[in-house]
């Protein structure tokens, strides 16, 4: 999950509410053949298939071919000829997963917008530092929530997690709106900030680990998804704070819905099978597995999740200082590295500066303006949906940030030699709209979805947690000097350094990654680890 934020930029670019049936449990499935059936009368025959990824292969990593006798209600669909959805099981847990990016996305749009009336009320109208320090707060209170994320998950696993994790961010949000004084906007700001820190480690290491290996990059798309739609949702309901100096208040109010929303869903969703399998949980997790994946995945997956614990041993609780061990220091610093390029590669100063080049070309509503900028990132995160586990991580990451490259030096060149002035505004148009298109389509949602799936079992938490801390400095560096070097350089010449990372992001990417798509968080986990003997090293 590439996750967008600045400190000053105006606002830019949800899952289904499910609400339990009576008496009985809200995401479970069933495996009959004649309600299978049914659903394929109801679809018409229409296909809805996420193309089966090819396996990398992996030498001495042997899977369990399901019999004849043991094939899962998706086996039997597709000898049958009905639809290929084998991702529907899971999607309602990811979806409520998904919330807390919404709420992400949210609240980086609900206080770009209404600060002035915020600063107003509270008495620290044209101070630039205290309302800079309003803003800021919330990164602050994400990068210790970051921090602390993977003991949390080690402990009391994904949904306790979550669900404790509210608490901060509709405590956050009530305070935040009931503020009589900048302590109490700071406070309330700053508890937000540690929910959504937790809230981004946790989600893609949630879905990682629910969704069915086959479908587990285009679900983890959901987390970009959400947070887009958090975004333009903010920007819609921001729009009455231009007439009524006291929106913002309303509009802090209603950020404590999708908590509570998200508490009240994960009560009904599974637990990750991994964290079940490793407290002990076994039957539980069989449970899960045959629900979310089909009954000819236990077997495999179960033997595959003890194959790891046995390697790993028996205590739950990973250390920090495991990171500084092998493989975990390589992925670890693989992450750190992944959200360094992302964040410098310049995405918050382009949506920043985004809403002046379209005052270039007449569009003088920064609403408006925001708007087109958020569909562009809506639309390209809903293209990675598709691609993600067709084409892979890594060719989507080269792509995306190739196509950032491309688009920041297209803009350059409209700035620097227009051929004229009309056409110049046009093609720092094109090359604003190329590269947040090609940012949501690639780098936005691969770099958070990669890191879980390169890590181990054991450190995935730690691991997360320390490339999003680096995220969350970085974020903040890039939104504290943007302007100052815009001032000091030129926007061209910023501009030219952001595609100078891109092109170098992408060349990281290709030397460094490797390919996950189609294959086990297991199987990934044993080629990468020296200490199972006998598999092949792929980093």
């Amino acid at each position: 999950m590439g996750a967008a934020t600045v400190l000053f930029q105006p606002p830019s670019p949800a899952p289904a509410v499910i609400v339990p049936p009576p008496g009985g449990r809200l995401f479970t499935s069933s495996h009959s053949t004649s309600q299978t059936c049914l659903l394929r009368l109801r679809l018409r025959q229409k296909k809805f298939v996420v193309p089966a990824a090819k396996k990398q292969p992996l030498t001495e990593i042997k899977t369990k071919e399901p019999e004849s006798g043991d094939s899962s209600e998706l086996s039997r669909g597709e000898n049958s000829g009905c639809s290929d959805i084998g991702w529907l099981p899971s999607f309602p847990h990811v979806s409520v997963a998904s919330m807390s990016n919404f709420l992400f996305g949210y609240h980086i749009g609900v206080m770009n917008g209404p600060i002035v009336s915020v600063a107003r009320e509270l008495g620290f109208e044209g101070n630039a530092l205290l309302e800079g320090l309003v803003v800021s707060i919330f990164i602050a209170g994400a990068f210790v929530g970051s921090l602390s994320c993977g003991s949390l998950v080690d402990k009391l696993g994904c949904r306790r997690t979550f669900q404790i994790d509210t608490i901060p961010l509709i405590l956050g949000a009530i305070i935040s709106a009931q503020a009589h004084s900048l302590d109490e906007i700071l406070l309330g700001r700053f508890l937000v900030g540690l929910g959504i820190g937790v809230n981004t480690v946790l989600v893609p290491i949630y879905i990682s680990e629910v969704a069915p290996t086959k479908y587990r990059g285009s679900l983890g798309t959901l987390c970009q998804i959400g947070t887009c739609l958090g975004i333009i949702a903010s920007l819609f309901l921001g729009l009455p704070s231009q007439d009524d100096p006291h929106w913002w208040r309303t509009m802090l109010y209603i950020a404590s819905v999708p908590g509570i929303i998200l508490a009240f869903g994960m009560q009904y969703a599974v637990e990750s099978p991994r964290w079940l399998c490793k407290v002990g949980r076994l039957d539980d997790a069989k449970a899960v597995i045959r629900n979310l994946w089909g009954a000819s995945e236990v077997d495999r997956a179960i033997g595959e999740f003890q194959s790891v614990i046995k390697n790993d041993g028996t205590d739950l609780e990973s250390r920090w200082l495991e990171l500084l061990e092998e493989p975990h220091c390589r992925v670890a610093c693989i992450g750190g590295a992944l959200f360094v390029l992302q964040q410098f590669a310049g995405i918050n100063g382009v949506l920043y500066f985004s809403s002046l080049t379209f005052q270039d070309v007449g569009i003088t509503s920064g609403a408006l303006a925001s708007l087109l900028i958020g569909l562009t990132n809506l639309g390209g995160a809903i293209c990675a949906l598709y691609l993600m586990d067709k084409q892979g991580r890594k060719t989507l990451l080269i792509g995306s940030y190739l196509g950032m490259a491309v688009s920041m030096f297209l803009a350059v060149y409209a700035i620097d030699f227009p051929p004229d002035e009309e056409l110049g505004h046009t093609l720092s148009i094109l090359g604003t709209v190329m590269y947040i298109f090609t940012f949501a389509i690639g780098a936005g949602p691969v770099t958070g979805l990669i890191i879980p799936e390169l890590s181990g079992s054991r450190t995935r938490g730690k691991i997360m947690g320390f490339s999003f801390c680096v995220h969350w400095v970085c974020n903040f560096l890039v939104g504290l000097f943007f302007l100052e070097l815009v001032e000091k350089f030129g926007v061209d010449s910023v501009y030219a350094g952001f595609g100078g990372v891109s092109a170098l992001s992408a060349i990281f990417a290709y030397s460094f990654l490797i390919e996950t798509k189609g294959r086990s968080l297991e199987e990934i986990e044993m080629s990468l680890n020296p200490n199972f003997k006998g598999r092949d090293r792929d980093i």
